[in-house]
């Protein structure tokens, strides 16, 4: 069993640092899993979409290889500075060097060098922010064991990554991509991409430094690893127990079906954008400003929510209502019922949706983070051993894996659509682009109903918790902290008018 010294209540001040390090993860995520690097390669530096997709999924496949190892490695770590702050650190300078070099491939490659040069570079960005972010994310059931407690702490985090990622989103099409007299096709302006890139590098350094700075005085009252080694035989008998937890199996196999769906509609999204709603970087920029009212309101509100109706059927609200939201638009569209681009009934509609889509995503990421949370104790119950680490990293193994598929299946739609290469905005065929459409819409629908189908079999709710909370105390896997003896969490809102 692992060594259990007491958590300390967190203050508001750990709580936002803490959730500065997922800035990192967001722009990098933003940046790898959505057409971002995917119009950049294929539109900018002009590499066939095939071979775009095919560098995404498999760097996504190694990294999911290498995840468990990650996070095993992490649960078993001894050091003086704990068994996460170690990967924290180091995983710093390497993301930032890798990222910057992803958008700065040497010039005069073929086709194939450059597709070896980019998945090469991916899967340094990959192995190094899987090194932060899993190690951060394992501490939150350590700083929060309360069944409410985490699903704050874990809206912070979830905010700063959708933030920062859309912050770095607004700058790069307001600023850097800019549609004017010296670039006229905007996107396709390779230096602002360049720039971009060297700025958003040094933000995820940034975020990870301040990150880990912040709990770091926390290290001496967090978990220990065992002092026994463990035989490679036991090890893989712990690993067995743990993944085949089963609603860590509910979370892995809907986590496969939302990740296929996840990786097509990010590939394919600024296809949509640009040319589908003839949008300028400009204009999406702006619509992208209103991503921070919704991520806040979704971070003060999801917790009360949740407390309310229960994590599960939170969830399940959330992904229906973001299901019928997420195909409305496309679909209304082809059936004519769309205000003509350019238009501004057009704009307030996709400020709407847009709007709505913020909401609901910051709201499923935060109750999908502290669903996982809580299969760490019911895990624990189950094994004797908190395996933190293991379980953050296995539940991102098959979406990160389909995701990769999603990318790649995505690539694949645009060549089955015949979308040309170094498009400009508003020449592209309106057939190939309602091609397009009819080709996503189905994949969408079938992909994402049946995620929510099977996230129904979800079993943890917060008097499993409890119960699972009261059994490790008896059996010394953890203590009685100092959070849990605290009066009743605050919500968001309470915290932050104190």
């Amino acid at each position: 069993m692992s060594q259990a010294p007491s958590n300390p209540q967190l203050g508001l001040g750990v709580k936002l640092s803490y959730g500065v390090g997922s800035i990192a993860y967001g722009v990098a995520g933003q940046a790898l899993s959505t057409s971002i690097i995917t119009i950049y390669l294929n539109q900018v530096v002009g590499m066939p979409a095939g071979l775009v997709g095919a560098a995404i999924m498999l760097s996504v496949i190694i990294d999911a290889v290498i995840d468990p190892l990650i996070g095993r490695w992490s649960d078993n770590t001894r050091s003086r500075w704990g068994r996460r702050h170690p990967f924290m650190y180091a995983s710093a300078i390497p993301v930032g060097l890798a990222f910057f070099m992803l958008w700065h491939p040497p010039a005069g490659l073929s086709n194939q060098t450059l597709f070896a040069f980019s998945l090469a570079v991916m899967v340094v960005v990959r192995l190094f922010l899987t090194a932060y972010e899993i190690p951060s994310a394992a501490l939150t059931p350590e700083l929060a064991p309360d069944y409410h407690a985490r699903t704050t702490l874990l809206s912070f985090r979830q905010f700063f990554g959708i933030m920062g990622a859309a912050v770095m989103y607004v700058l790069l099409y307001l600023v850097f991509l800019r549609k004017d007299a010296a670039h006229p096709l905007g996107i396709l302006n390779r230096a602002g991409y360049e720039t971009w890139g060297a700025i958003a590098a040094v933000v995820m350094v940034v975020s990870i430094l301040v990150s880990s700075l912040a709990t770091h005085h926390l290290i001496p009252r967090l978990m220990k690893a065992r002092d026994q080694r463990v035989g490679v035989a036991q090890a893989f008998r712990e690993i067995a127990s743990t993944v085949t937890n089963p609603s860590l199996m509910v979370m892995m196999l809907a986590g496969l079906a939302s990740g296929v769906a996840g990786g097509i509609a990010a590939t394919v999204s600024n296809y949509f954008n640009f040319y589908f709603w003839g949008l300028t970087p400009q204009t999406l920029a702006g619509l992208l400003v209103f991503l921070l009212p919704a991520g806040i309101i979704a971070t003060l509100v999801t917790p009360a929510i949740s407390r309310r109706l229960g994590k599960k059927r939170t969830m399940l609200l959330v992904l229906v209502t973001q299901l019928v939201s997420g195909l409305t638009p496309i679909s209304l569209r082809l059936m004519g019922l769309m205000p003509a681009n350019g238009t501004l009934a057009l704009l307030v509609i996709l400020v709407l949706d847009l709007t709505v889509w913020a909401f609901l995503s910051v709201a499923a990421l935060v109750i999908i983070a502290t669903m996982i949370a809580d299969i760490v104790e019911d895990s624990a119950v189950k094994t004797g051993v908190r395996s933190e680490g293991l379980l953050f990293a296995a539940n991102g193994l098959l979406p990160k894996i389909t995701g990769g598929l999603g990318g790649f299946i995505g690539a694949l739609l645009l060549e089955a659509a015949k979308f040309p290469v170094h498009a400009q905005p508003g020449t592209v065929d309106p057939v190939i682009l309602q091609h397009l459409a009819l080709l996503y819409l189905p994949a969408m629908g079938v992909l994402n109903a049946a995620s929510i189908a099977v996230l129904s079999f979800y079993q943890i709710d917060e008097a499993g918790h409890t119960r699972n909370l009261a059994l490790l105390r008896e059996t010394g896997v953890i203590a009685e902290t100092a959070l849990e003896a605290a009066a009743p969490e605050m919500s968001l809102i309470d915290e932050v008018k104190v």
